[in-house]
């Protein structure tokens, strides 16, 4: 399993469903006040994107320093 492939995969993901509750949560100002958790969906998502991109981010930094092996394997 490669774990690289993985979380790219699953921040792309993320990165739509962060897409859609921002979207949604527009949807439901424009309509009337929106409930609680309508204003808060979207974090969710964005912390968990947070996470995945930080990864991505110091991917390539880690393994410079472990040996200069590929990141993209």
């Amino acid at each position: 399993m490669n774990w690289n492939r993985l979380i790219r995969q699953v921040h792309r993901w993320l990165s739509i469903a962060f897409t859609l509750t921002v979207g949604a949560n527009f949807v439901a100002m424009a309509a009337d006040e929106p409930p609680a958790w309508v204003v808060y969906s979207p974090l969710l998502p964005l912390i968990l994107l947070m996470f995945t991109g930080l990864h991505m981010f110091v991917l390539p930094y880690v393994t410079r320093r472990r040996g200069g092996r590929s990141a993209a394997r």
